[in-house]
């Protein structure tokens, strides 16, 4: 039985199980998703490293199921973050948003484990159709409009890594996606490489390509944003390590990512849209290993993304906390909430202190892989500019999200603690947190190669804690002289400027300009008619005229007849 279920993709029992959580009713079909999620743990659990499921299409082989560690790391991670979601949702009364999550989770599973780019393609674009509900959920019409752009964004993703595979598959005549322990199969010195390549960074949330991610993540619901800061990204980060790693365009392209998120997330007022650009500052720290491509760069990659899923779902599920009790993560209307929601407060604590790469807590037995690895191979700028980014994280998600959602002024709300099952979710995660800051050989024992890294020496300990006190002295520094940017209630626009103003503006003076000509076209032609009609009408004021229209006319009528008649007997 076991052996026959390895040649189905991993994930495969929730995207088809999910179907069935509907029907359980309101009551169950969360715990639905939670036992899908956990068997399909196990029967993960128990397949061994290997290909499955191969099978001829189009005088090639695909591989469905492709198991290795970088893998079944993902694997691994992504089940446990599907397991603290369904958990954190087990209030949830909405059999839809159940089926979306879980579906979502078992899909991102299965491309993950996927051997060739076809199995991948299908994975990858149930990702995306799967998700948007998560978004819509929240029936709105900002969330509608964000679902819309969210899916056309993510669909144009699919369409081009299908587009590099065929291509691909002419100039190769292979649609495999790496081999085992095998990295950089792919690269960009074809048209196909910079497609998929194209299609990873869009998934990815690369510089311009990055905000459907702000743009849709915060207008989920509160459960619903849990589960998409798991997947989409980190099954990019993981297509990127697989596909291209040591391509060295990427450690630009990773440095840019670190480091502007970091402005926006200082002025931006909804919390959750400041984790979302935190998000992006993290991504960049894996494409940055993954550009650097070393064994001990790739390591720090796959590290920083398993730990990177709980600490960022941890402080997810803080904010959609207060969300839930207070029904705003505005920056402006909270503050003061560590009176009522002392549990979410603690937690939110913790997450904060794993993203900033505290010591003994998971963000610092990861990250610190990363800027090493730059270090040894040299790179001065990397190096600067790594230590720059964790500094920025430290001022916008270790202090600001805490601070102003739990601490600051006193807004006098006062609200119940979060649910049970929240909390439970949070307190499973905070100790993952920490339990992976303490007992971070479990963890590097199962990196794709061998790691003699070690993070606890005195040196990198308190070069971390003078970068994180410098950061905090520099936020009290900023808020006591009044410089630090004040939180406003207003929309701020980055690259989605382009879609929410400059087209818009654009498309409507173009209209403006159509309708001014179609206005003069049809003014010059009325006019015409107009000059035609007065001659016709003088002309056939005369009654000679009459005649001789009439009759020029009928012989007219006559002649195409006698013509069509004789075509007629000449075919016959």
């Amino acid at each position: 039985m076991i052996s026959s279920l390895q040649n189905l993709p991993p994930g495969i029992l929730m995207v088809v199980g999910s179907l069935f959580l509907p029907l359980l009713g309101k009551r169950f079909a969360a715990w639905g998703a939670l036992v899908l999620s956990v068997t399909s743990l196990l029967l993960f659990a128990t397949t061994s490293f290997g290909i499955y499921g191969s099978l001829e299409f189009f005088g090639t082989t695909l591989d469905l199921v492709r198991i290795d560690k970088l893998s079944y790391l993902f694997g691994l991670i992504f089940h446990l973050a599907a397991i603290l979601s369904s958990i954190y949702a087990l209030h949830v009364k909405d059999g839809l948003q159940h089926l979306s999550g879980i579906m979502y989770a078992g899909a991102a599973i299965g491309a993950s484990c996927a051997g060739d780019l076809v199995t991948l393609f299908v994975f990858w674009e149930l990702t995306a159709i799967a998700s948007v509900f998560l978004i819509w959920a929240t029936d709105t019409e900002r969330s509608y409009r964000a679902g819309i752009r969210y899916l056309i964004i993510q669909v144009t993703s699919g369409v081009l890594l299908l587009s590099g595979a065929i291509m691909r598959y002419a100039e190769t005549g292979s649609l495999s996606f790496g081999g085992m322990g095998e990295y950089g199969v792919i690269g960009i010195d074809s048209t196909a490489g910079i497609l998929i390549l194209l299609a990873f960074g869009i998934k990815c949330a690369f510089p311009l390509l990055h905000n459907w991610l702000q743009d849709s993540y915060p207008k989920a619901t509160p459960t619903g944003t849990v589960f998409l800061s798991a997947f989409t990204t980190k099954l990019a980060v993981y297509s990127l390590a697989r596909g291209f790693a040591g391509t060295e365009e990427l450690i630009t392209i990773g440095c840019v990512m670190t480091l502007f998120p970091i402005f926006f997330a200082v002025i931006e007022n909804d919390l959750r849209k400041v984790l979302a650009y935190s998000l992006n500052n993290q991504l960049g720290f894996m494409v940055v290993g993954i550009g650097i491509g070393t064994e001990l760069a790739l390591n720090g990659t796959v590290a920083h993304a398993f730990c990177h899923i709980i600490y960022k779902a941890l402080l997810f599920m803080s904010m959609g906390a207060v969300l839930h009790r207070v029904g705003t993560t505005k920056a402006t209307e909270l503050g003061g909430l560590h009176k009522s929601m002392p549990l979410t407060t603690i937690f939110c604590c913790i997450g904060a202190g794993s993203i900033a790469g505290f010591p003994l807590l998971s963000g610092f037995i990861s990250k610190s892989m990363i800027i090493t690895a730059a270090a040894e191979e040299h790179m001065l700028g990397v190096w600067i500019v790594l230590l720059i980014a964790s500094a920025g994280v430290m001022e916008h998600s270790g202090i600001k999200i805490p601070f102003f959602a739990f601490f600051s002024h006193d807004s006098g709300k006062r609200v119940k603690e979060a649910p049970w099952n929240m909390l439970v979710a949070m307190a499973l995660a905070s100790a993952m947190c920490i339990g992976l800051g303490i007992g971070y050989e479990w963890l590097y024992a199962l990196l794709p190669f061998e790691s003699h890294y070690v993070p606890y020496t005195m040196a990198h300990v308190i070069t971390v804690m003078q970068l994180l006190l410098f950061a905090a002295l520099a936020f009290v520094v900023l808020m006591k002289s009044g410089l630090y940017p004040p939180e406003e209630r207003a929309l701020n626009l980055d690259t989605d400027w382009v879609y929410r103003k400059l087209l818009p503006n654009v498309l409507g003076r173009l209209a403006k300009l159509i309708q001014f000509v179609d206005r003069g076209i049809r003014k010059a032609f009325l006019h015409q008619l107009d000059r035609l009609e007065n001659r016709l009408q003088s002309a056939f004021s005369d009654t000679g005229m009459i005649g001789r229209t009439w009759t020029t006319g009928a012989m007219a009528v006559w002649a195409s007849l006698l013509l069509g008649l004789c075509l007629l007997l000449y075919y016959l």
